[in-house]
């Protein structure tokens, strides 16, 4: 019903974008706080190697932040069908969520600032142990596969109210 391919499901490119986009804003403050540091050190004894060690850190988080968007997308892939949703993702550690259809309790379809800006959507599941997302979704497909999950669900009740 779900997949009748029964292939996993790739992203689309966008997701990089958007990915570069959020990473950047939060690159933004971490600037300003390695500034804001840097002048309010004043005459700290160690503040030549406090700042050397922030820097450092700062440029590992630069590095991580423009490689970590293709790696996330190359490794990003989901699957569904009637029985679950398997959502394989990530940049360093790759995790894998399998979320069966029947333990869903709620479905939403979310469109943040900057997936908006890039036309994607999220669609998070909930069951009782957690939320799944599946994210930097077209908005037409989210909404589509929110609809067909509702009417598995609907059918799983219905199911289990007759019985």
């Amino acid at each position: 019903m779900m997949d009748a391919s029964g292939e996993y499901r790739r992203l689309d490119k966008r997701c990089m974008a958007s990915r570069y986009v959020s990473y950047s804003i939060g690159l933004i403050f971490l600037v300003i706080c390695y500034l804001a540091i840097y002048f309010m050190a004043g005459e700290f004894s160690h503040r030549h190697e406090t700042m050397l060690f922030l820097l450092a850190l700062l440029l590992i988080v630069i590095a991580y932040c423009i490689l970590a968007p293709p790696v996330f997308y190359r490794h990003y892939k989901y699957f569904i069908d009637d029985e679950k949703l398997d959502v394989v993702r990530g940049v360093i550690t790759i995790t894998r969520t399998i979320v069966p259809i029947e333990r869903i309790m709620q479905v939403q379809v979310t469109h943040g600032p900057i997936n908006r800006l890039f036309g994607l959507a999220n669609v998070d599941v909930t069951t009782a142990g957690g939320t799944a997302t599946l994210e930097y979704l077209e908005p037409a497909e989210a909404e589509q596969i929110a609809a067909r999950l509702a009417v598995v669900i609907d059918r799983i009740l219905k199911e289990r109210n007759s019985a």
